[in-house]
């Protein structure tokens, strides 16, 4: 089910793989968002991800995820499950009885945490969300939550020796953030959207931990350029310990 899961101060850190749900193939086994499949499934594997964390399902909490930058705020008082679900890119909150949730399948989850403030967000980064800054969106929407000394976790993605792009998507992407700079394998143009990001924390003074994968090399991760429509998603997911 998690093919990383590790408690940091308080702070527990997951990126599930795609093993240990219900989904039926090609989208086997734990499919946490693939177009296509029955809702029913991927609901039930929710719900075996929230028994993981001692959490209900309705308090995994996601957002419909749009290659953005808005960072949504999960309020002390709001009820779960949200509805309608926030779109966004970003979460955040204060909540120790909830799990964050973000969804990928080749883009970049990255995990943050302030433990001594109480402070936590989780956020989708792709191609896009680097370019606009949706991570340096979630550590300033965390910073006006009070945290202060934040560290993230960066999760797996589709590496920069196999993301390949067109030259001039490339040249665009790079002169915003120089260190996405890449090349395939192969010699041909490429982003590494992890080494972009790992600027743009760096930028802010935030401590970055890698514990990525490549979704494309990995079969037992989803990769959308791998497997196409018929991919999953797998997830990061963050919770506070109870104080």
């Amino acid at each position: 089910m998690f093919g990383y899961d590790e408690v940091l101060e308080d702070v527990r850190f997951a990126f599930t793989d795609r093993f240990g749900g219900t989904s039926k193939a090609p989208y086997g086994e734990l499919n946490l968002g693939g177009a296509g499949e029955d809702p029913a499934l991927i609901g039930e594997n929710f719900r075996r991800v929230g028994a993981a964390f001692g959490v209900p399902p309705e308090a995994v909490v996601r957002v419909s995820q749009v290659h953005g930058r808005d960072v949504h705020v999960v309020a002390p008082a709001d009820e779960l499950p949200l509805a309608p679900t926030p779109t966004a890119d970003a979460i955040v909150t204060t909540r120790s009885d909830i799990v964050l949730a973000v969804r990928a399948a080749d883009c970049l989850p990255v995990l943050l945490a302030d433990p001594v403030n109480g402070v936590i967000g989780a956020a989708h980064s792709g191609r896009p969300g680097m370019y606009l800054g949706v991570v340096p969106a979630t550590v300033e929407a965390m910073r006006e939550l009070g945290a202060s000394r934040i560290t993230a976790v960066l999760g797996p993605y589709a590496c920069g020796k196999c993301y390949e792009v067109p030259e001039q998507m490339r040249a665009e992407i790079v002169e915003r953030v120089p260190a996405s700079y890449s090349e395939t394998s192969w010699g041909t143009p490429a982003l590494d959207v992890a080494a972009g990001v790992t600027a743009q924390l760096a930028e802010l003074g935030v401590e970055v931990i890698d514990r990525t994968a490549c979704t494309i090399e990995s079969d037992s991760l989803y990769s959308y350029r791998r497997e196409g429509k018929v991919s999953g998603r797998q997830a990061g997911l963050i919770k506070l310990a109870a104080g």
